[in-house]
């Protein structure tokens, strides 16, 4: 298998660019065309700079263009922008290294979107010196797998330029020297651990191989933009800080789901942004717990504390006047449990404590009866029962997981995570591996289950070969516990990356995969949907990294991203209840990325759009401050943003008491204020339902004329005339801001030598504005390249837009503005100029309803009468009640949520429209509808309002009425 990459994913784009806009005014070296300045005789070459030592790259815009830049991307993503560049400074000596913050969540591409910034980077500016820095063996292996499979991505997209990189390693320290002197794409791939110790690290000892110096001056001359992927774990010690300075970076970008200092924000994509977007998985918790199991004496240790006296802390089961209720209690050395359970007959005799011992790592406690426990281990419970249930079930999810995947090319993988490897595999007196537990319990319940009638003709391979585990191993390859940081753990990892794209293939008999819990770190395939933690302690594993190696998007046989709700869906076996464990990842999201689920920022509705003067326009932020506080004073959010139980949308009558300005965003501000509520995006299993198809409702006339109409599929083509296009761009070329010639920054430093290596300090900055003088480049060319049109409608554009003087003041950023007009308005056209016609012998078959199950949660299921399915599954508020009043109406006999797999061809990707209807007026009407907040949803410039667009071009060819609706009333 082959995974295949997806160019086109604006969040990925929009992060990219955000960085990329950060060096605005900066000039391109190489590609499409040369240049050169000459300023207080300072020989300069765009981007780049020829040193002794090899070729850098070359900052030539000032800070205060740079922090004008930041705050221009800040202000674009809806970010508070900084005032100054963070950190402010590091010492004295030298301004701070330039940083900027990327933030997106695990599963959402950080890691190609870091690599295409560096590809972006070259392209527009000539930037050809990159260092990853990671924090972790684990990590770096999937930086490596990242940029083994992306190769051939990114030579299509970018032009098959040359790139080179390699992994740092203290024995070929000579490597540096052709990442100094390379004159393509150089990246190097470092863990901090190689050059945050300067008074051992090779890399700052003299190198006879080197010619004498040490190798980190190779690595200095480049001026290399720094990568810190996880920088809370890179650079959080001052050792590691001043090893990241030791880089002499031209500037430090910052990728992290969970930053701990986010200098310089550019971009964010928290969890609450990528579960509304459909970027990731939506988490479904199965809890398997004991009740009513007090019938034991119960003891469990908790933990020993050896201040002020040893004690101890153990839960045991106390009665109370509504029966025996599990509590921890504290005990000391002679504390009889009897007396602290309030006289339970089950602790009467041999539960008197004799002995605490509280040596760190050999705690325990001991009974009279001789009995002892170890921290974590228990008397009495019914954790045996627990484990072999949670793998029961989860055997039995995946195998549903497999029927409903059947024939659609989706591998299923399910991940059991265990603390204690002898509980998977472990070894006779004669070193001969023998079944744990957990592999024996796994085995039984896989062959009870797929004995049954509905599963017995999945997953013919030999048992055997349908699980395996993932751990440490010695040198002769017997499986033991690790830490997750030795070699044998490196090894691990390397064997990981490597069989990822096998473990994805039908034809690899491997489904069900045990692993460390401490392996916790690069480990994640996309096509795991079960997760199941089995740790006989209470686990220390963070949920966030449980569901973090599920939560990316599965992938098909054809490597190809899976966009569809009703199989994106992570189920996670806990051990606890569902409000625990929501509550306890609800906690982690607070303190790992500041977003508390529950809390409504005030800016929260600055980006919900308006139709002014007939273009869509954004709220803005003190219109979101209003809203925010009419919300608070209506009661429905405390001062704090926390929403209040009286925001209850489903209640009758309820009403936001909204503004008369903002009464038409209601639907939009209830969408807001539910995508802040973890029930959204953390489901409980029990409350899924299959929705049930009503196959007497497809037999009758009506709905198989309605079938007939919107059944059939189209393709398009796109016309447009090319003296519309002409008149368009000139009027907008016409109305751009001035061109500004570039401002060149100076920096005189001095240079010094110490034990550390070489040092340098700032002696004088100076900027200045510097009129271009090189070779005049071919701008019809550079146009003609990016927006593949001919040169004579180029030309005439030029001429007619009357700024053509301006190209002499600063080339390239006059053609870069040009680009973007011409794209935007071949853009527009596009859209407006496309036409469908009918695809011979291709169509929607009505089976698929029956065949494509839907499952529907309590928070996202309408019960109706009068539709396909017994119920209808919504994605907005504004959904639920155009369902729940149609369903009231006379005059709609019926009405279809059309489902996911419904879908029409456009030049943005597929669009699913909302409804299909059946309507009683005089006359039979067959009606196709898209609910939005307002009816001028179309006049907006977001791909949305595009693919609708095209949708109504695709209906019209159809002869079907389409409209855009913003109630039932309007049908």
């Amino acid at each position: 298998m082959k995974l295949q990459f997806d160019a086109k994913q604006q969040f990925q784009i929009a992060a990219v660019d955000s960085v990329v806009d950060l060096f605005d005014g900066q000039p391109l070296n190489k590609g499409d065309f040369e240049i050169s300045f000459e300023a207080k005789g300072h020989g300069l070459f765009g981007s780049q700079v020829q040193t002794e030592l090899g070729i850098g790259n070359l900052l030539t815009i000032d800070r205060d263009t740079i922090l004008k830049n930041l705050q221009t991307v800040q202000e674009r993503n809806d970010l508070d922008a900084d005032k100054n560049l963070l950190p402010i400074d590091y010492n004295a000596n030298a301004p701070a290294p330039l940083n900027f913050s990327v933030e997106m969540e695990t599963g959402t591409g950080k890691t190609y979107v870091y690599l295409r910034t560096i590809f972006e980077l070259n392209k527009k500016y000539g930037f050809k010196k990159f260092i990853i820095v990671v924090p972790s063996v684990a990590i770096r292996e999937g930086v490596l797998k990242n940029l083994e499979i992306t190769n051939d991505h990114f030579k299509a997209l970018y032009n098959n330029v040359e790139f080179e990189y390699f992994v740092y390693d203290a024995k070929k320290v000579n490597r540096l020297r052709q990442f100094a002197v390379g004159n393509q794409i150089q990246v190097l791939v470092i863990n901090i651990d190689a050059f945050n110790k300067k008074d051992i690290a090779v890399i700052f000892k003299e190198a006879d191989k080197l010619s004498g110096r040490q190798p980190i001056e190779f690595i200095q001359a480049t001026k290399p933009i720094v990568i810190i992927d996880e920088p809370q774990s890179v650079d959080n010690t001052e050792k590691a800080q001043e090893a990241i300075r030791s880089l002499n970076a031209l500037c430090t970008l910052r990728y992290s789901a969970t930053h701990t200092n986010p200098y310089n924000l550019i971009y964010s994509l928290n969890p609450i942004r990528a579960f509304e977007l459909r970027l990731v998985k939506q988490i479904v918790v199965a809890s398997v717990t004991g009740e009513g199991a007090q019938n034991d004496s119960y003891v469990k240790l908790i933990s020993v504390d050896r201040r002020n006296g040893i004690k101890a802390k153990v839960e045991i089961d106390v009665q109370t006047n509504d029966g025996p209720k599990r509590k921890a209690v504290t005990v000391k050395n002679e504390s009889d449990l009897f007396f602290l359970s309030k006289e339970r007959e089950n602790y009467r005799d041999g539960y008197l404590i004799t002995e605490i011992n509280g040596e760190p790592g050999n705690e325990y406690i001991q009974f009279n009866s001789g009995k002892a426990l170890t921290i974590g281990q228990e008397l009495g419970g019914i954790r045996g029962d627990l484990w072999k249930s949670q793998i029961k079930t989860t055997v039995r999810r995946h195998l549903d997981k497999e029927l409903a995947l059947r024939g659609r090319g989706i591998k299923v993988l399910s991940l059991f995570f265990i603390d204690r490897v002898a509980n998977y595999r472990s070894y006779d007196e004669q070193g001969q591996p023998v079944k744990g537990k957990f592999a024996e319990a796994f085995e039984d319940a896989f062959k009870e289950l797929i004995a049954l009638d509905k599963y017995k003709n999945l997953l013919t391979f030999p048992l055997e070969k349908l699980h395996n585990g993932y751990f440490a191993q010695d040198k002769k390859g017997v499986f033991k516990d690790t830490n997750g940081s030795t070699q044998a753990d490196d090894d691990v990892y390397s064997l990981i990356m490597k069989r990822k794209e096998d473990l994805l293939s039908l034809d690899e008999p491997l489904r069900f995969i045990f692993s460390h819990s401490a392996l916790r770190e690069g480990w994640d395939n996309p096509n795991v949907f079960q997760i199941c933690t089995l740790n006989e302690t209470r686990s220390a594993i963070k949920k966030r990294q449980e569901i973090g190696r599920g939560l990316r998007l599965p992938v098909n046989q054809g490597g190809e991203r899976v966009f569809d709700e009703n199989i994106n869906k992570l189920l996670v076996v806990a051990n606890d209840s569902y409000e625990d464990f929501a509550k306890a990842l609800q906690t982690e999201y607070e303190q790992d990325c500041g977003v508390t689920f529950g809390k409504v920022p005030k800016i929260a509705f600055s980006s919900l759009m308006q139709i002014v003067g007939g273009e869509g326009v954004p709220l803005g932020r003190d219109a979101s401050v209003r809203i925010f506080d009419g919300l608070v004073e209506k009661g429905f959010l405390n001062e704090n943003g926390k929403i209040q139980p009286t925001f209850d949308p489903k209640a009758p009558g309820f009403d936001l008491g909204l503004a008369p300005e903002h009464a038409n965003l209601r639907s939009d501000i209830i969408d807001v204020l539910q995508s802040y509520q973890l029930e959204r995006h953390i489901k409980k299993d029990e409350d899924g339902q299959r929705l049930r198809f009503k196959k007497e409702v497809t037999l009758d006339p009506e709905f198989q004329e309605l079938w007939n109409r919107i059944k059939l599929k189209t393709t398009y083509s796109v016309e447009y005339p090319t003296n519309t296009l002409v008149v368009n761009v000139v009027k907008v070329i016409k109305a751009m801001e001035k061109i500004k010639p570039v401002k060149i920054q100076v920096t005189e430093a001095g240079l010094g030598l110490a034990k550390s290596g070489v040092t340098t300090s700032v002696l004088r900055e100076a900027g200045e504005t510097v009129i271009y003088r090189g070779a005049v480049p071919d701008v019809v060319a550079y146009l003609q390249g990016e927006t593949e049109l001919t040169r004579s409608t180029i030309v005439r554009i030029l001429k007619e837009s009357n700024r053509l003087a301006e190209f002499l003041v600063n080339p390239q950023r006059f053609m870069d503005a040009v680009a973007a007009i011409l794209k935007g308005q071949l853009h527009k056209l596009m859209i407006d100029g496309i036409k469908y016609e009918k695809v011979a012998g291709e169509e929607y078959s009505m089976a698929l309803f029956e065949e494509k199950e839907i499952i529907g949660y309590l928070n996202n299921r309408l019960e109706v009468k009068n539709s396909v399915f017994d119920a209808v599954v919504f994605d907005s508020e504004i959904e639920r009640e155009f369902a729940e009043k149609l369903d009231k109406r006379q005059d709609v006999k019926l009405f279809v949520k059309l489902p996911d797999w419904f879908k029409v061809e456009t030049p943005l990707g597929t669009y699913n429209p909302d409804w299909a209807i059946i309507k009683h007026d005089n006359t039979v009407l067959y009606l196709v509808r898209e609910t939005k907040s307002t009816k001028n949803f179309e006049k907006l410039r977001n791909i949305e309002a595009e693919k609708i667009r095209c949708g109504r071009k695709h209906f019209e060819t159809l002869k079907v009425d389409f409209d855009v609706v913003t109630s039932a009333s309007e049908i």
